[in-house]
Order: C-alpha cells, then structure tokens, then sequence
C-alpha cells in the first residue's frame, strides 16, 4: 500500500465532514464523487445541483450533500457568527449577512460552527481569498501566532535511495515569503507535527541554509545563515524533545556521507525527513525541483496553524490533488 492510500485509509477511518467550497469547478465535483465513493470523508459540497450537472454531467453525486449559501436555512445563522466575530473590525450586520453568501466565507463559517470537521478550496479562488475567512473567522490556534504551510513529498513509485520514510516534508513553500527566526522556529515546530499526524514519520527536522554549521557567511547581504541559526535555537528552546539542528546545506542534511564530513556531531544531518527552507524562495524552488525532476509527488500547500484544518488548493490542482488534500485535512482534525 503506498503513503497515499495509507493516508486516504486513516481518513476512511474518522468518517470525517469536510466541506468543498467550490461546487463551480469540474475538479471540485469529480473530487466530491469520488471522496464519497471511497469512502475517505463525507462531503459537502457548496453549489447547487443544476450548477454541477452543468460543469461535470457524467458525476455521480450520490452521497454528496449539496448546499447553496444563498437558499441555505443556515446562512442567516451563520451571518450572526459572523457579525459578532468581526463586529469590533467595523463590519455592519448588512455587510455580514452579505459576506455569509460567499462561498469561501459560507464553509468557514460552517467549520467555525462545528457542522463540518474541515475545509478545503483554492481550486478557482487565489490563496488570498481561499485563506482570509480563515484569518477572519478560524483564526489561529491557542499558542500559535503564524499560518504557514508545508508540503508532504511523496516518493516516487520504486522509491528513493534517502526517503527512507516514504515521505518527506517541505517547509515553508507557499505563503510566508521571508520569516524571521522566531517564525522559521514555528513554521518547524508545525511541520514536524505535519510529518509526524499526515506522514506517519519519526521528524527529524534539518533547517536549511546555504552554509553547514558555519562554513558560509552573508552578513554583508542578506545575513541568512545567523537568522537560521537563531530559528534553530529558538525552535530548541520552544520544542526540546524534537530533533532539530541546523544550518544545513541540503546535502548535509540528506547525505551521510556528506553529513559526515559536514556535520559529524549531528544526530539529524543525514537523517533529516522534514526541511526547513529560509525562504519561499528557496521552498518553492526546492519542491518544484523534487517534484519535476526526482519525480516526488507534492501533495499541498497543507496549511499549519488554524485553529480548525483549512487547507487551500492549488488553482492547478487536479482531481486527485482535491481527494488527497481532503484525505489530509481528515487528518489534521485529529492534531
């Protein structure tokens, strides 16, 4: 059984509600068809039958639950929960029961009222407006002050000479564009928590630089490798039992050989299953390169830090991208 079908398993076992948002897109129907005959989650599937029948006409939507936030019983409901969450921001009851409308706004606010277990979209919507109800109404959960996001890299079918696990974790790759230490800190402490719930992994967490345990400097520049270092104390203190160390090149942190020679006193370099990039940058281009040339499946932007799994698609997803995304966020319910 490969990780993914482990991982759609484990969610089969919760029998969890997930709400898709975007009952507009073709993907997003297929995907809610195709979730509900595996069996991975129950789906809810915001849209309305004649709208569905018309994007994707040879879906079986038996089983799905279909709802339209504008003839919904619970969108007056959910306008209150809203105006009352956003009501010291300025926001009027008319601009709440209006906002309640929105797709994206409607399944946040049924994640935030407990009628469903988690929330997936992105598919037609920008990340801006996938994450914002998020912020707006989930909000982030107790102790944890940044939304990031990582992705699970799935090896390829045959495997891979150093994913030992099945498995690796990228971190961050898709929203925080240059964290700080304190940020670099959490974004590892959250991933490592990732791996460990979706994954399945023991992390062992390598934060990346360009430089090994002091071997380059870019004071004069960016000053990168003393922000990593930082990140590495910090996340030390914050979260003890983890395994964490770093700065690491890739290579340090993948390689024994290299680890050897680079970083012979780590019990993480060589070892490492979740990376930490310095910075989207790096992240973005790191997984692009996995995932294109070693053939890794990405399977994300899985967010961390909501107070409730919300998670936001690629817009060039495919269908299997949406199940295994909803599969994953099944799971994140249970972190």
């Amino acid at each position: 059984m490969s990780l993914l079908d482990e991982i759609k398993a484990k969610a089969a076992s919760l029998q969890k509600t997930i709400v898709l948002c975007e009952g507009e897109d073709k993907r997003v129907v297929e995907a809610a068809a195709q979730v509900t005959k595996e069996g991975i989650a129950k789906i809810i599937l915001i849209g309305n039958e004649e709208e569905a029948r018309r994007v994707a006409p040879d879906v079986d939507l038996t089983g799905v639950t279909l709802i339209d936030p504008e003839t919904s019983e619970k969108t007056a409901e959910y306008a209150k929960i809203l105006y009352e969450i956003r009501k010291a921001k300025g926001m009027t009851e008319e601009e709440a029961n209006k906002l309640a409308r929105d797709r994206t706004f409607f399944g946040a606010l049924m994640l935030k009222a407990g009628d469903v277990d988690g929330y997936v979209s992105g598919a037609c919507h920008s990340t801006a407006n996938t994450l914002r109800p998020g912020l707006q109404i989930i909000k982030t959960a107790p102790g944890t002050k940044l939304v990031s996001s990582c992705f699970v890299m799935i090896a390829p079918e045959g495997g891979n000479a150093f994913c030992k696990d099945g498995a690796f974790v990228f971190a961050d790759c898709a929203l925080n564009i240059c964290p700080t230490a304190e940020e670099l800190a959490e974004i590892a402490i959250s991933s490592a928590k990732t791996g460990a719930v979706i994954a399945g992994i023991e992390p062992k967490v390598a934060m990346l630089s360009f430089s090994t345990k002091g071997s380059g400097n870019d004071s004069k520049y960016t000053d990168t490798v003393s922000k990593v270092k930082a990140a590495v104390q910090i996340a030390n203190e914050k979260a003890p039992e983890l395994k964490l160390d770093g700065e690491f090149q890739f290579d340090a942190a993948l390689v024994p050989k290299v680890a050897a020679l680079k970083a012979p006193n780590s019990s993480v370099a060589g070892n490492a299953n979740v990376f930490v990039f310095p910075d989207i940058n790096a992240g973005n281009i790191g997984y692009k390169i996995a995932e294109r040339l070693g053939g890794f499946m990405a399977v994300g932007p899985i967010c961390q830090g909501f107070a409730k799994p919300l998670n936001d698609l690629s817009r060039g997803c495919s269908t299997e991208d949406i199940v295994a995304t909803v599969a994953i966020t099944a799971l994140q319910s249970t972190l």
